[in-house]
Order: structure tokens, then C-alpha cells, then sequence
């Protein structure tokens, strides 16, 4: 599904990414883990094609990104749905017109459909009923779920997660990384994870990379990486515990 092969992403003189490689096969769900500032979103954003690789590629589907035209970007992108830190919704928007807003904006559906495609979606989040609710009404838990919601109005094939659980509490980012888990379960999405939680990489991931220094410098599951050796990997373990 996503093939990342030698990509370097350089600004200025500081190097984020440094010759990274991975194969993501369709269906599994990656968290990539790392400091803060070692190039985790960068990465997302340049799956997304929002970065161009200093060199190197992003294939996705055998597509390398860089080289999409700005029509085959937004085709690309309605592939990948991008659930944001801060959940990103517009607060002038209700939670309808939240989720309706990129089918709005991308496609030529009818009213109805939209309609149709908005409340599946939030049934999928647990969300039925809550339509007409503002952002300002919203607790923390369900703004990520309205978001999830927008990520999948367009069945996306991909789901990128950016620290999708920061700033909740124990219980509200269990429900959060059960809804990841049946999303990947009943959907088949491959989805990619940036946290720094570890309740969510090890409650979610079938595989952690670790990123450092612009290198990948561990790769392993779940259990794999809770028995590493490798100093970077046990300090970021042990120091979340």
C-alpha cells in the first residue's frame, strides 16, 4: 500500500529525514515513535504530498507522490484520511457540517447522499444524534471522534493518525484506540500512528519503528519492541511507563 524508499527531507541545514525506508503492507496499522522533533510529522506530511521529498520517494499504490499533479494529489488525498492532533474542526461548523464539508468541497454529491454518507459516518464514531452540536459543545473525545468521522467520508483506503490521543484522559483515549482498532478491523485501512502515548501504540500497533536522528533505527512488534535492547528504544519505553 505504501512503499517509502531512501526519502531525505532536508530544511535548510537541519536534516529531518535521513535516507528512511519501509514497506506498509495493506491492512497493518504502523506507529512510528521517536522524540519530539525527530521528523514523525514530517513524514505524515509528506505522504500527504504537503512536503516534497528532498530526495527519495513516497509510493502509494505505485504512485510516487511527488510526481502527482495537483489534480492527482486531490484524487490521491481522497484516498488518506488525516486525523489531526488538534482534531481541527471548524468551529463556526456544526458537527454535520464538519464531516459534510469535504464531500462538499470535492465532489458533486446530491444533498441527499451527502446526508446519507455524514450519518453513517457518525454512527461509525458513536456519534448519531449529535449533528447539530457546535465544537464549543464537544468534549475533547468526541471532537476526535467528529474528526475520525471526516477522515472517513470518502472510505479512505489509508488513515494517518497525529498523536491522536494527546491531551485526553485514560478513559476517553481507551475509547479512541478502540475505535482506531474497529476501524482497522471492519474497514481493512492501513493506518499509520505519530504518538508519544504508549497506551496507544501498544493497545493499536501490529508494528513500532522507532525514528531518531532522522534514522529508522529499530522496527518490531509490539512485544518485540517492549524487550528491546537497542538504549534509544528502552529509555523512550521505560521513560512513558
Amino acid at each position: 500500500m505504501i512503499k517509502i524508499i531512501n526519502l531525505r527531507k532536508v530544511f535548510g541545514n537541519l536534516v529531518v529525514l535521513d535516507g528512511v525506508s519501509v514497506d506498509i503492507p495493506e491492512g497493518e496499522t504502523l506507529a512510528i515513535i521517536g522524540p519530539s522533533g525527530c521528523g514523525k510529522s514530517t513524514l505524515l506530511r509528506l505522504i500527504l504530498g504537503l512536503e516534497k521529498p528532498t530526495s527519495g520517494q513516497v509510493l502509494i499504490d505505485g504512485q510516487d507522490v511527488s510526481k502527482l499533479s495537483d489534480t492527482g494529489l486531490i484524487k490521491l488525498r481522497q484516498k488518506i484520511g488525516m486525523v489531526f492532533q488538534s482534531s481541527a474542526l471548524f468551529d463556526s461548523l456544526n458537527v454535520f457540517e464538519n464531516v459534510a464539508f469535504p464531500l462538499r468541497e470535492h465532489t458533486k454529491f446530491i444533498e441527499r447522499k451527502i446526508q446519507e454518507i455524514v450519518a453513517r459516518k457518525l454512527e461509525m464514531v458513536d456519534l448519531s444524534g449529535k449533528e447539530n452540536l457546535m465544537p464549543s459543545e464537544l468534549s475533547g473525545g468526541m471532537q476526535k471522534r467528529v474528526s475520525i468521522a471526516r477522515a472517513l467520508a470518502f472510505d479512505p483506503k489509508i488513515i494517518l493518525y497525529d498523536e491522536p490521543t494527546t491531551g485526553l484522559d485514560p478513559i476517553t483515549s481507551a475509547t479512541i484506540e478502540n475505535l482506531m482498532n474497529k476501524l482497522a478491523a471492519e474497514l481493512k485501512v492501513t493506518s499509520i500512528i505519530v504518538t508519544h502515548q504508549l497506551s496507544t501504540i501498544f493497545r493499536t500497533a501490529h508494528r513500532i519503528i522507532m525514528l531518531d536522528q532522522g534514522k529508522f533505527i529499530e522496527s518490531g512488534t509490539v512485544e518485540e519492541t517492549k524487550r528491546s535492547k537497542n538504549p534509544v528504544v528502552y529509555r523512550f519505553i521505560t521513560a512513558g511507563q
